[in-house]
């Protein structure tokens, strides 16, 4: 049986956002709530909180475990290949799941979804990301339409962006390719709300927002 790890690289000095992650929202710690998802999923082997702040361990649930690192890896020049590369020299596994923070309604089923296609269907990763059908630009060019010929929305070509809900990954894939998206990923398309990303108080007072709502309309 594979050994399947997540990991959630938490730091507690945020730069564009002081104390995010342990700011309440709609009643509970930012934090909480993609601990909360990790922790049911069964499929996964160890869960961890990579922090280098042990006061985090007030936060966690029964179930994850905290792995205490280098506070250099909070240095806001340090990128997120390094803070994986650090995670996956401390801890073996066969795949990764790596989740953040700032993307609290990431949902369960959605990590579980994309996991059994690592697991099961051949693919070497898997990514979140939203599919898009409008008039995208690139460089100065129309990305995925002609001007000349111009169709509606629905029938153009959709283009799919990136979040960072979740990136799954078996080990080889950074190991040899020093990346988190391998040469045959999956790609597993969230809804807009569920990529929600907290970066900046705008982004923060939107995410309330949105948890109202998701509160209200799951009763």
């Amino acid at each position: 049986m594979e050994k399947v790890v997540s990991f959630i690289p938490i730091k507690l000095n945020n730069q564009r956002l002081s104390g995010k992650n342990l700011m309440e929202l709609d009643g509970r710690p930012l934090c909480d709530y993609i601990f909360k998802t990790i922790g049911g999923i069964d499929e996964i082997t160890e869960k961890y909180v990579y922090c280098s702040d042990e006061k985090i361990k007030e936060y966690m649930p029964q179930g994850i475990t905290f792995l205490k690192r280098d506070a250099y890896l909070d240095g806001f020049q340090v990128k997120g290949l390094e803070i994986i590369e650090h995670f996956v020299r401390d801890v073996d596994a066969d795949i990764y799941v790596l989740t953040h923070v700032t993307q609290p309604f990431t949902q369960a089923e959605s990590i579980r979804n994309a996991l059994n296609k690592v697991l099961y269907e051949g693919y070497d990763s898997a990514f979140s990301c939203i599919s898009m059908q409008d008039y995208c630009w690139y460089k100065g060019r129309p990305l995925n339409y002609d001007m000349k010929d111009i169709v509606t929305t629905q029938n153009l070509e959709p283009i799919f962006v990136e979040t960072g809900a979740f990136f799954i990954f078996r080990k080889e894939v950074f190991t040899k390719l020093h990346q988190r998206i391998g040469n045959n990923p999956y790609m597993y398309p969230i809804s807009q709300l569920e990529a929600v990303d907290i970066d900046t108080a705008e982004d923060f007072e939107f995410a309330k927002a949105v948890a109202q709502y998701l509160r209200t309309d799951r009763r």
